[in-house]
């Protein structure tokens, strides 16, 4: 027999029997770990801001029956200025890309809009 398989034999019964030796613990026999008498489960209180923010202003209509229903007023105006061909890319990206119902009338007036209450000055 090689030293090589006589070093891999020693080594295998090494580990089968060091394996042999290592303790049972609870979790192997299905005993869960015991839960502490005192612990408590604790309720964080969480005051949101308000989120029935709507735009105003001339045009606000078609803004306020398209965009609401997927952002708040406050996330779109917190939004940089933009050139009103850029806010008609990002109207027609929602549109097309994530597939927003936008009524296809309103798509000027949302543009106009944002223009004016967004737009580049």
């Amino acid at each position: 027999m090689c030293r090589t398989s006589r070093i891999g034999g020693a080594l295998f019964a090494c580990a089968l029997a060091f394996a042999a030796a290592m303790p049972v613990t609870g979790h192997a026999q299905g005993n869960p770990p015991a839960v502490p008498a005192t612990f408590a489960f604790k309720s964080p209180n969480v005051d949101l801001p308000n989120g029935d923010r709507m735009f105003t202003g001339a045009g606000s209509d078609a803004i306020n029956n398209n965009c609401l229903a997927c952002h708040s007023a406050g996330m779109v105006l917190n939004q940089p200025p933009l050139s009103k061909a850029a806010w008609d890319a990002e109207v027609h990206k929602m549109i097309q890309v994530y597939k927003a119902p936008v009524n296809a009338d309103d798509i000027p007036a949302i543009v106009a809009y944002l223009a004016a209450n967004k737009g580049t000055k």
